[in-house]
């Protein structure tokens, strides 16, 4: 186990993607705090992580306010001793045409997506810094962020981009603590979340949700969407020592649909 006694800190650990970076983390050695604003869907992750004899700290958060992130970390640091691992995962999304998307829609997803992925890097760095041990940062974009037109929304690319761009300027801003900073840009997965925008996009073209999903796998070359232990996996990777000498990256999951 590579992570074996390390400690780290997953947000959006409800479900999904940050679910599965979670167990996987646990299940490699380390000992996890899990942050999530849904409660119940947080208690059910950290059930799991507990079977893998790991200690483990649930903690209820909103990450639209800096406040909060800085109560969060501060429960985990009492709870846990430190950090050698950030998991940023929390994100949410849902189907917006470009002419439909409102203030209230642009605010909560910039909010959580790109400033609550911010504070949570900045505060969890200090929290390394003053460690004085490094420390391996994993942010979550998406091939959104670069463009990719099979986005939810033109919001969400926009806050995936800013976490793309978040992700170059840490690297290298943090690069003198030993501090690693890189991003994995999920294509498709499927998670709660895009099961919600897939529902919306199928009733707006009047077909079922397998239907659709069925003719949109098809631009995927490899003919499959990710499940969440494909991107989890990635995230194991580079919160590992093999990913030591890797920072300042963004890495595509995504089954070939956006090819760099």
């Amino acid at each position: 186990m590579a992570l074996n006694g390390e400690i780290g800190l997953v947000t959006g650990a409800g479900s999904g993607i940050g679910r599965a970076a979670a167990i996987e983390l646990a299940r490699d050695g380390a000992h996890v705090a899990l942050v999530d604003i849904n409660r119940e869907a947080l208690d059910e992750t950290t059930d799991i992580v507990r079977q893998f004899d790991r200690r483990a700290v649930s903690i209820q958060a909103d990450l639209r306010s800096v406040a909060e992130i800085d109560r969060m970390v501060g429960e985990a640091v009492g709870a846990l001793g430190g950090f050698d691992i950030l998991v940023n995962s929390a994100g949410v999304t849902w189907r917006r045409d470009f002419l439909e998307i409102t203030e209230d829609d642009w605010d909560r997803i910039v909010q959580i997506n790109a400033k609550g992925t911010f504070f949570c890097m900045q505060r969890v760095a200090k929290e390394m810094i003053e460690q004085g041990t490094g420390g391996r940062i994993v942010n979550m974009a998406s091939i959104a962020g670069k463009g990719s037109p099979g986005t939810s929304n033109a919001a969400y690319s926009a806050s995936k981009g800013a976490v793309i761009s978040m992700t170059l300027i840490a690297a290298r801003l943090l690069s003198t603590y030993d501090i690693n900073v890189n991003a994995v840009c999920p294509g498709g997965t499927n998670t709660p979340m895009f099961a919600g925008v897939n529902a919306d996009r199928s009733d707006l073209a009047g077909v079922s949700k397998e239907e659709l999903e069925k003719e949109r796998v098809k631009s995927v070359p490899l003919g499959r969407y990710n499940e969440p232990e494909d991107v989890a996996a990635m995230i194991l990777f580079l919160a590992g020592p093999g990913s030591r000498n890797i920072t300042g990256q963004t890495i595509n999951v995504d089954g070939g649909l956006v090819m760099q």
